[in-house]
């Protein structure tokens, strides 16, 4: 059973030993974004692809032995993407020496398991903190300055303009030598998916970094290229950039203070240029030797909490535009989930200019819910919970939910990208809520019969046709409408669940009676996940 559920979610890869191949023209093939429709999906060998994906502790991917028993717990879960650190100090442990063994070898077990993989580049920050750049790097402080926080030199990598030129192109170097390597090796087979850019940046103690460098560059003008994309994209501006610049006049120039503030408002989006752009030049080095979609990750703000309780400077969503003018390099802002308004954080992140992609997440029960959500109401790209390594064997909630995704994922895909898909979470708190589809509204609410009440609901519909829909999950019910007055009334002409196997429905129950409410509506209950089509009918 479960090589089966696998081969639902992954496309086979052939399973070659690492070696170098010639490089040449790079291949159209390469995964990429691409726009299709009313979304961006990710696009691997020339089709839509859904990273059903997990991520490891910090150190797990350090040592593959530690790694071979994992990859069958891994396949359990099941998912067809891992999210793996490779850290600069073992790529890079003496400076210009390269070492990509371990690159290898997580390329080559992952190939052995179809599994895909996005790398995650841990270099001159992890957690807002500098603790795995490479020893050489870490010894060197005045030709790899710090930050000043609270007149003490502290664990973070200055990103100052002039300060840090030498960290930035020693960081861009050894990415860009991963790349180029990446490129050698998996360019043909495409195990390699996508790159993260460093981890959850910004400084963390302070709002800003206090060196007198950045003192300095505080004190001078807002640079030129920041307030001319302000003032070019002020109308799509985040709402909250826009009200802050507007409170201190919407200065078309002046200085850090001047145009937004000597709060630590203005001090956080003073870091937020600083780390855009140093991790933007660092992207740009990566892609030119190895053009994969990259990313970067975002540690959230929380209610009432001030920046440098979180670092300060990272894409959050009122500085994305700031990340922007930087560059264009990055390709996705990603926001690491943990809140418990997920719906809220997804809804921040995805942007006309920006696909959601949730890196960083709770598994179990709320990752198996929140999944439905993002890739339903968000096209989200994909969906990966954290420390997937400690996730027991077969993850009930989890698995299940992935699973019935990768069973309807070409159709999803398809769907995603004429903007006919919705997904949800419903609780007690919020037990309903409603869509329009094709003409039809859908009110989908907790699923409640005989006096049995679901505590909880998630899944997605779409409309696959016209008078067709297609629903996915557990706990909840549907009632379909017509959207405008009209003199019918509407019915169900069928209700089935089944499943998909290589696209190929595979019918199970057709139901009626108290599996339909007589006929009322179209119910998912809270048993387990199922998937099933419903076809109304209309009548006087």
């Amino acid at each position: 059973m479960r090589a089966r559920l696998l081969a639902l979610i992954v496309v086979a890869i052939a399973v070659p030993l690492i070696a170098p191949i010639s490089i040449r023209a790079q291949d159209a093939n390469l995964p990429r974004l691409e726009k299709r429709g009313l979304t961006t999906q990710l696009i691997v060998d020339g089709k839509p692809f859904l990273m059903l994906a997990g991520e490891l502790h910090n150190s797990s991917s350090s040592s593959l032995e530690y790694m071979k028993p994992l990859w069958p717990r891994l396949a359990a879960v099941p998912l067809n993407t891992l999210l793996t650190p490779l850290s600069w100090e073992l790529v890079e442990p003496a400076e210009g020496k390269y070492d990509f063994t371990l690159v290898d070898g997580l390329i080559a077990q992952a190939r052995e398991r179809h599994v895909y993989v996005v790398f995650l580049w841990l270099a001159a920050w992890k957690n807002g903190m500098s603790s795995y750049a490479p020893l050489w790097v870490k010894q060197d402080t005045k030709r790899f300055p710090r930050v000043t926080l609270h007149n003490n030199e502290a664990n973070i990598l200055s990103t100052m303009a002039g300060v840090s030129d030498a960290t930035r192109d020693a960081d861009a170097r050894a990415l860009a030598a991963l790349m180029q390597h990446i490129r050698e090796v998996d360019s043909r087979n495409h195990t390699v998916l996508m790159m993260q850019v460093e981890n959850e940046v910004g400084v963390l103690g302070d709002a800003r970094d206090h060196s007198a460098a950045a003192d300095q560059a505080f004190a001078s003008a807002v640079p030129a290229q920041l307030m001319e994309y302000l003032k070019a994209h002020r109308d799509a501006l985040d709402p909250e950039l826009l009200a802050l610049w507007r409170q201190f006049g919407q200065k078309p120039a002046g200085t850090w203070a001047q145009v937004f503030g000597d709060t630590a408002r203005g001090d956080e989006i003073f870091m937020a240029w600083n780390y855009a752009r140093y991790v933007q030049a660092v992207t740009a080095k990566g892609k030119a030797a190895y053009n994969l979609p990259m990313y970067v990750n975002t540690w959230l703000a929380g209610e009432d909490i001030v920046p440098g309780d979180y670092p300060s400077g990272g894409p959050q969503p009122r500085v994305i535009d700031i990340w922007k003018a930087a560059g264009s390099a990055i390709d996705i802002y990603s926001p690491d989930v943990y809140a418990s308004n997920f719906s809220y954080w997804a809804s921040r992140y995805h942007r006309d200019d920006n696909p959601l992609f949730v890196p960083e997440t709770h598994g179990g029960s709320r990752g198996a819910a929140n999944v439905f959500y993002a890739v339903g109401e968000h096209g989200a790209i994909g969906f990966s919970p954290f420390a997937v390594d400690d996730f027991a064997e077969g993850t009930a909630d989890l698995g299940a939910s992935y699973s019935a995704i990768a069973a309807i994922a070409p159709i999803l895909l398809e769907h995603q990208s004429k903007g006919n898909v919705h997904g949800f979470t419903l609780t007690r708190e919020h037990p309903s809520v409603e869509f329009n589809m094709n003409g039809y509204t859908a009110r989908v609410s907790l699923d409640e019969i005989f006096g049995n009440h679901a505590e909880n609901g998630y899944g997605l519909i779409m409309a696959t046709g016209q008078n067709d829909f297609l629903g996915v999950g557990k706990g909840f019910r549907v009632l379909i409408t017509p959207r405008s007055p009209s003199p019918f009334k509407l019915g169900f002409a069928s209700i089935d669940e089944g499943t998909y196997e290589d696209g190929r429905w595979i019918p199970g129950r057709c139901l009626n009676g108290d599996e339909n409410d007589q006929g009322a509506y179209w119910r998912f209950d809270s048993h387990a996940v199922k998937i099933g089509k419903a076809v109304p009918y209309r009548y006087e």
